[in-house]
Order: C-alpha cells, then structure tokens, then sequence
C-alpha cells in the first residue's frame, strides 16, 4: 500500500508470520484494522511513534502500554514491531498495519478455502459501486453516519458474500484514508491475490514453537522456496522428537517416527 520501505515492510511481515499462525485470523485483522485507525485519528500519537529519533524499544513500550490487554497478544507484537521499524512517512505505519490486517483476512479466507470467492467479490462489488452512483453516493459520503452505512452493506451483502469479503468492504467504506471507494477496492484486491502467491506450511510438533524457532524455520524455508512460507502449527502430542513440515506434496520429517521409517524403506530397498 503506497511506496513502503521494502526492509522495513519484510521485517514487520516476518513478525506478523511468526504470530499469525496460532491466531485467530479474523480477530487479528480486525485488531490490526483498529489500531490502524487509531494512528489516522490521533495525529500526535501517529507522529510520536514514527519519530525516527526516538529509539524503537522506547516506541514498542509506549504502544505496549496503551494497547496491553485490549488487543490480542499476536495484533500487540506486529504493531511493536511495525512502530519499532523506520520508515520515510508518518503514514506508512498505519499503512503497513492496515497491509497486515488485509493478509490476515485473506489468509482466515484460503483457511476456509473461500479466497477466490473473496477475489471475486471485492472485483463485482467494485463494478457494482462504480455502475450506481446513488450507491456509490450513500458509501462514500462523508457525513453520512457509520451505522447507516454499516446497516447499508449489511442488507447489500449479509449471507450473500463471504464473511472476509464483507470484512474488507466494511473496513473500505467507513475508513477510506483518502482512496476513493474502487482505487480501495483495486488495491485490496491486488493485497488478497498476493496471498495465493506465499506458501503455506503445515507443521506438526508436539510441543508449541517459540516465536525464535518460528521465525527460524520460516527463513529456512523462504531459502529453500524462494517464497514466503506462512506456518499453519499443528501441535500433536503424539509426535515423537522433532517436527514434520508440509508444504504442498511435499513432506520434511524430521521426528523420530519419520527418521524409523526412512531407515525401515532404506533397508527395504
């Protein structure tokens, strides 16, 4: 969203990757959203956190302190991390969490494997809006109260498009930052189609990985990829040592049960 720093951006989403596998998606992207939200109303806050002068523990510790307990801890450690980052606007750092929050509902979607779904109705709605201007007119107008529109796109859409669809258009309409209602709906778009474009990786293990061996085993991966790998972690008390990965096919087992069996089709063969 807009010209982000690259560093920046890769070092925010790794965090947020590490994280977003043992939460829940939906709440993540709406936690995101509000705190995005909060940074474009309160100017002087957005400024505060996105001093490059001011060091980065000493920004993570003034969002912790204001978010601590009324966000989950996944929403808590992205915004750390993204306030913590530099970056050459004010701006970007609501951008970058708004970016984050969008990747979250997409992936809560290609969970439930509704993302073409999602990609489809965020294209016809887009279609929609720009063929009726008096419904274009009833979304965008900026005096216009939040529960009218919300009640609007409810009657619009409720039951008749996918809850992560419904999600992003709602966050679209009643927070436009400064996009007209199709650029918005185009640029989501492209966010939601670049989740089918990552890797996804089931990992069993019978014990939770720490957020160091997450984000370990995620870089591992994007090496061997070329990709980004989001990790889907599965923990199952009956493995046995180690982990097993899969990717698609492909399988990586590194538990004891795998490491028996290898031997077991070695001596076979």
């Amino acid at each position: 969203m807009r010209g982000l720093s690259r560093a920046s951006l890769a070092e925010v989403e790794e965090r947020f990757n590490a994280v977003a596998g043992s939460a829940d998606l939906g709440t993540l992207s709406d936690e995101l959203f509000a705190v995005a939200d909060l940074l474009d109303r309160e100017h002087g806050l957005r400024r505060a956190l996105s001093d490059p002068s001011r060091p980065g523990e000493q920004k993570a510790g003034m969002i912790r302190s204001l978010l601590d307990g009324r966000i989950s801890e996944a929403a808590l450690a992205t915004a750390e991390t993204a306030v913590s980052a530099r970056w050459s606007r004010a701006g970007d750092l609501a951008d970058v969490l708004e970016r984050l929050g969008v990747a979250s509902a997409a992936a809560e979607a290609e969970g439930q494997s509704r993302l073409d779904e999602v990609e489809d109705e965020l294209f016809r709605f887009g279609r929609i809006v720009a063929a009726n201007p008096e419904l274009r007119r009833a979304l965008t107008d900026a005096g216009a109260p939040e529960a009218g529109k919300q009640e609007l796109l409810s009657r619009l859409l409720d039951g008749k498009v996918a809850p992560t669809s419904l999600r992003l258009i709602n966050q679209l309409v009643l927070h436009p930052r400064g996009r007209s209602l199709e650029s918005g709906l185009e640029e989501v778009g492209h966010l939601v189609a670049e989740q089918r474009r990552r890797l996804v990786a089931v990992v069993r293990t019978a014990v939770e990985l720490t957020d160091a061996q997450r984000q370990r085993l995620m870089a591992w991966l994007r090496t061997s990829y070329g990709r980004d790998v989001h990790l889907n972690v599965e923990v199952d008390k009956r493995v046995l040592g180690g982990f097993s990965v899969r990717i698609g096919d492909e399988i990586i087992d590194t538990t004891i049960v795998g490491r028996i069996e290898e031997v077991r089709r070695r001596l076979a063969g």
